[in-house]
Protein backbone atom coordinates (compact mmCIF):
# COMPACT_ATOMS: atom_id res chain seq x y z
CA UNK A 1 0.00 0.00 0.00
CA UNK A 2 1.08 3.43 -0.58
CA UNK A 3 1.84 6.36 2.14
CA UNK A 4 1.14 9.70 2.07
CA UNK A 5 4.38 12.05 2.32
CA UNK A 6 3.20 15.19 3.17
CA UNK A 7 6.31 17.80 4.00
CA UNK A 8 8.69 15.22 4.81
CA UNK A 9 6.60 13.31 7.29
CA UNK A 10 5.23 9.75 5.89
CA UNK A 11 1.72 8.98 6.97
CA UNK A 12 0.80 5.62 6.82
CA UNK A 13 -2.97 4.85 7.55
CA UNK A 14 -3.36 2.84 10.64
CA UNK A 15 -6.51 0.12 10.46
CA UNK A 16 -8.26 -0.69 13.55
CA UNK A 17 -12.06 -2.79 12.99
CA UNK A 18 -14.79 -3.94 15.00
CA UNK A 19 -17.69 -6.44 15.09
CA UNK A 20 -20.14 -3.80 15.63
CA UNK A 21 -20.32 -0.36 17.00
CA UNK A 22 -23.02 2.66 16.76
CA UNK A 23 -21.43 4.44 15.06
CA UNK A 24 -17.78 4.96 13.71
CA UNK A 25 -18.05 8.61 13.24
CA UNK A 26 -19.39 9.11 16.50
CA UNK A 27 -16.27 7.18 18.14
CA UNK A 28 -14.11 8.80 16.22
CA UNK A 29 -15.24 11.89 17.15
CA UNK A 30 -14.74 10.98 20.55
CA UNK A 31 -11.11 9.43 19.56
CA UNK A 32 -10.18 12.74 17.82
CA UNK A 33 -11.01 14.84 21.11
CA UNK A 34 -8.76 11.98 23.12
CA UNK A 35 -5.74 13.43 20.91
CA UNK A 36 -5.88 10.11 18.13
CA UNK A 37 -3.43 11.14 15.07
CA UNK A 38 -4.45 11.99 11.42
CA UNK A 39 -4.54 8.69 9.38
CA UNK A 40 -6.41 6.53 11.85
CA UNK A 41 -9.14 4.17 10.33
CA UNK A 42 -12.33 2.59 12.55
CA UNK A 43 -13.93 0.24 10.57
CA UNK A 44 -17.18 -1.99 11.86
CA UNK A 45 -18.56 -4.40 10.14
CA UNK A 46 -21.55 -3.12 11.24
CA UNK A 47 -23.31 -0.57 12.95
CA UNK A 48 -26.37 -0.12 14.61
CA UNK A 49 -26.25 3.81 15.19
CA UNK A 50 -25.41 4.77 11.38
CA UNK A 51 -26.37 8.24 10.43
CA UNK A 52 -26.15 10.17 6.94
CA UNK A 53 -26.35 13.63 5.92
CA UNK A 54 -29.02 15.67 7.43
CA UNK A 55 -29.40 13.18 10.36
CA UNK A 56 -30.45 10.55 7.63
CA UNK A 57 -30.37 6.71 9.40
CA UNK A 58 -27.83 4.77 7.45
CA UNK A 59 -28.71 0.69 7.34
CA UNK A 60 -25.43 -1.31 8.24
CA UNK A 61 -25.52 -5.11 7.77
CA UNK A 62 -22.81 -6.83 7.87
CA UNK A 63 -21.13 -7.15 4.00
CA UNK A 64 -20.92 -3.39 3.39
CA UNK A 65 -17.94 -0.64 3.72
CA UNK A 66 -18.42 1.11 7.22
CA UNK A 67 -15.24 3.40 8.04
CA UNK A 68 -14.37 6.88 8.93
CA UNK A 69 -10.92 8.67 9.61
CA UNK A 70 -9.44 11.40 11.29
CA UNK A 71 -7.65 14.41 9.17
CA UNK A 72 -6.17 16.96 11.47
CA UNK A 73 -6.90 20.45 10.06
CA UNK A 74 -3.67 22.54 9.84
CA UNK A 75 -3.11 26.50 9.35
CA UNK A 76 -2.54 26.54 5.43
CA UNK A 77 -5.23 23.57 4.59
CA UNK A 78 -7.95 24.63 2.46
CA UNK A 79 -11.40 25.32 3.96
CA UNK A 80 -12.80 22.28 6.27
CA UNK A 81 -15.90 21.47 4.17
CA UNK A 82 -13.89 21.07 1.02
CA UNK A 83 -12.86 17.44 2.42
CA UNK A 84 -16.28 16.20 1.19
CA UNK A 85 -14.85 16.73 -2.62
CA UNK A 86 -11.52 15.00 -1.56
CA UNK A 87 -13.41 11.92 -0.37
CA UNK A 88 -15.75 11.80 -3.36
CA UNK A 89 -13.26 11.91 -5.88
CA UNK A 90 -11.42 9.49 -3.63
CA UNK A 91 -14.10 7.09 -3.73
CA UNK A 92 -15.06 8.11 -7.56
CA UNK A 93 -11.80 6.17 -8.17
CA UNK A 94 -11.75 3.15 -6.02
CA UNK A 95 -15.29 2.56 -7.69
CA UNK A 96 -14.29 2.81 -10.61
CA UNK A 97 -11.35 0.44 -9.57
CA UNK A 98 -13.60 -1.84 -8.14
CA UNK A 99 -16.43 -2.52 -10.77
CA UNK A 100 -15.16 -0.98 -14.06
CA UNK A 101 -18.42 -2.13 -15.72
CA UNK A 102 -20.36 0.23 -14.31
CA UNK A 103 -21.30 3.55 -15.29
CA UNK A 104 -21.41 6.27 -12.51
CA UNK A 105 -21.49 9.84 -11.66
CA UNK A 106 -21.17 12.49 -9.12
CA UNK A 107 -23.44 14.38 -7.66
CA UNK A 108 -23.07 17.28 -5.36
CA UNK A 109 -21.48 17.31 -2.96
CA UNK A 110 -20.57 13.90 -2.28
CA UNK A 111 -22.84 11.59 -3.88
CA UNK A 112 -21.90 8.94 -6.01
CA UNK A 113 -24.68 7.59 -8.77
CA UNK A 114 -25.20 4.88 -10.75
CA UNK A 115 -26.28 5.96 -14.38
CA UNK A 116 -29.71 5.76 -13.22
CA UNK A 117 -29.66 7.92 -9.98
CA UNK A 118 -29.33 4.91 -8.10
CA UNK A 119 -26.75 6.08 -4.85
CA UNK A 120 -24.16 3.50 -3.81
CA UNK A 121 -21.81 5.83 -1.11
CA UNK A 122 -22.66 8.14 1.62
CA UNK A 123 -20.32 10.18 3.27
CA UNK A 124 -20.53 12.24 6.14
CA UNK A 125 -18.16 14.72 7.12
CA UNK A 126 -18.05 15.88 11.29
CA UNK A 127 -16.08 18.59 13.02
CA UNK A 128 -13.95 18.46 16.54
CA UNK A 129 -11.92 20.88 17.14
CA UNK A 130 -8.71 20.60 14.97
CA UNK A 131 -10.36 17.52 13.50
CA UNK A 132 -12.49 16.29 10.85
CA UNK A 133 -13.95 13.01 11.03
CA UNK A 134 -14.45 11.43 7.25
CA UNK A 135 -17.25 8.66 7.63
CA UNK A 136 -17.31 6.36 3.80
CA UNK A 137 -20.22 4.16 3.63
CA UNK A 138 -19.79 2.12 0.34
CA UNK A 139 -22.49 -0.54 -0.59
CA UNK A 140 -20.56 -3.79 -1.75
CA UNK A 141 -22.75 -6.03 -1.61
CA UNK A 142 -26.06 -4.89 -0.17
CA UNK A 143 -29.20 -2.05 -0.28
CA UNK A 144 -31.61 -1.00 1.45
CA UNK A 145 -34.83 -1.32 -0.36
CA UNK A 146 -38.23 0.74 -0.12
CA UNK A 147 -36.40 4.39 0.57
CA UNK A 148 -37.88 7.66 -0.72
CA UNK A 149 -34.73 7.57 -3.15
CA UNK A 150 -32.60 5.35 -5.65
CA UNK A 151 -30.51 3.17 -3.93
CA UNK A 152 -28.39 0.46 -4.70
CA UNK A 153 -24.51 -1.88 -4.51
CA UNK A 154 -21.71 -2.92 -6.74
CA UNK A 155 -23.02 -6.65 -6.46
CA UNK A 156 -26.15 -5.70 -7.41
CA UNK A 157 -24.91 -3.76 -10.14
CA UNK A 158 -22.63 -7.13 -11.37
CA UNK A 159 -19.24 -6.23 -9.88
CA UNK A 160 -17.75 -8.65 -7.84
CA UNK A 161 -16.61 -6.35 -4.67
CA UNK A 162 -14.39 -7.19 -2.61
CA UNK A 163 -14.42 -7.75 1.23
CA UNK A 164 -14.82 -4.63 3.58
CA UNK A 165 -11.28 -4.58 5.09
CA UNK A 166 -10.13 -5.02 1.66
CA UNK A 167 -12.29 -2.01 0.34
CA UNK A 168 -10.95 0.07 3.00
CA UNK A 169 -7.53 -0.38 2.40
CA UNK A 170 -7.78 0.50 -1.30
CA UNK A 171 -10.13 3.76 -0.12
CA UNK A 172 -7.68 4.66 2.21
CA UNK A 173 -4.98 5.18 -0.42
CA UNK A 174 -6.77 7.28 -2.88
CA UNK A 175 -7.84 9.09 0.00
CA UNK A 176 -4.57 9.61 0.90
CA UNK A 177 -3.22 10.43 -2.44
CA UNK A 178 -6.67 12.97 -2.67
CA UNK A 179 -5.77 14.65 0.40
CA UNK A 180 -1.99 15.38 -0.50
CA UNK A 181 -3.21 17.20 -3.99
CA UNK A 182 -5.79 18.88 -1.43
CA UNK A 183 -3.02 19.95 0.53
CA UNK A 184 -0.11 20.49 -1.72
CA UNK A 185 -2.23 22.00 -4.61
CA UNK A 186 -5.22 23.54 -3.04
CA UNK A 187 -8.57 22.74 -3.71
CA UNK A 188 -9.18 24.00 -7.52
CA UNK A 189 -7.50 20.92 -8.58
CA UNK A 190 -9.88 18.75 -6.61
CA UNK A 191 -13.19 20.44 -7.68
CA UNK A 192 -11.75 20.34 -11.30
CA UNK A 193 -11.54 16.54 -10.93
CA UNK A 194 -14.51 16.35 -9.48
CA UNK A 195 -16.52 18.50 -12.13
CA UNK A 196 -15.40 15.71 -14.95
CA UNK A 197 -16.91 13.30 -13.56
CA UNK A 198 -20.12 14.65 -12.36
CA UNK A 199 -23.42 14.83 -14.21
CA UNK A 200 -23.18 17.09 -17.65
CA UNK A 201 -23.28 21.01 -17.68
CA UNK A 202 -27.59 21.67 -17.96
CA UNK A 203 -28.74 18.66 -16.11
CA UNK A 204 -31.48 19.77 -13.89
CA UNK A 205 -31.60 19.50 -9.96
CA UNK A 206 -33.22 20.66 -7.18
CA UNK A 207 -31.77 21.92 -3.99
CA UNK A 208 -33.60 21.65 -0.85
CA UNK A 209 -31.47 24.43 1.61
CA UNK A 210 -31.12 24.15 5.22
CA UNK A 211 -34.36 26.76 5.41
CA UNK A 212 -36.51 24.91 3.64
CA UNK A 213 -36.10 27.43 0.54
CA UNK A 214 -36.21 24.77 -2.52
CA UNK A 215 -34.00 26.14 -5.74
CA UNK A 216 -34.93 24.92 -9.20
CA UNK A 217 -31.96 24.73 -11.82
CA UNK A 218 -29.64 23.82 -14.36
CA UNK A 219 -25.92 22.40 -13.10
CA UNK A 220 -23.60 25.30 -14.21
CA UNK A 221 -20.56 23.81 -12.92
CA UNK A 222 -18.71 24.71 -9.60
CA UNK A 223 -17.43 27.90 -7.90
CA UNK A 224 -13.68 27.86 -6.77
CA UNK A 225 -14.74 27.43 -3.54
CA UNK A 226 -16.91 24.25 -4.75
CA UNK A 227 -20.24 25.96 -4.47
CA UNK A 228 -23.19 24.54 -6.77
CA UNK A 229 -23.43 26.86 -9.74
CA UNK A 230 -27.27 26.24 -10.78
CA UNK A 231 -28.78 28.51 -13.45
CA UNK A 232 -32.26 29.42 -13.10
CA UNK A 233 -34.89 29.83 -15.36
CA UNK A 234 -34.28 33.91 -15.72
CA UNK A 235 -30.75 33.06 -16.88
CA UNK A 236 -28.99 34.33 -13.50
CA UNK A 237 -26.64 32.28 -11.55
CA UNK A 238 -27.34 30.66 -8.00
CA UNK A 239 -24.48 29.98 -6.28
CA UNK A 240 -25.36 27.06 -3.53
CA UNK A 241 -23.11 26.37 -0.27
CA UNK A 242 -25.14 23.77 2.09
CA UNK A 243 -28.43 21.68 0.84
CA UNK A 244 -29.75 18.55 -0.01
CA UNK A 245 -29.71 17.88 -3.93
CA UNK A 246 -31.77 15.80 -6.19
CA UNK A 247 -31.43 14.69 -9.73
CA UNK A 248 -35.17 15.82 -11.94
Amino acid sequence: MDSLCCEGVVLTPIFEEVALTGSTNADLLIRAAQGAPEGLWLRADAQDGGRGRLGRVWESPKGNLFASCIVRLRDTDPLPASLAFVAAVAVYDVVRQLAPQVDIILKWPNDILAQDGSKLCGILLERASDAVVVGIGLNLVWHPQNLDRKVSDLLTLGATPPDAQTALEIVAEAFARYLKIWRQSGLNIIVRHWDAHAHPRGTALSAKLPDGEEVDGLYSGLNDDGALRLRLADGSIRAIHAADVFLI
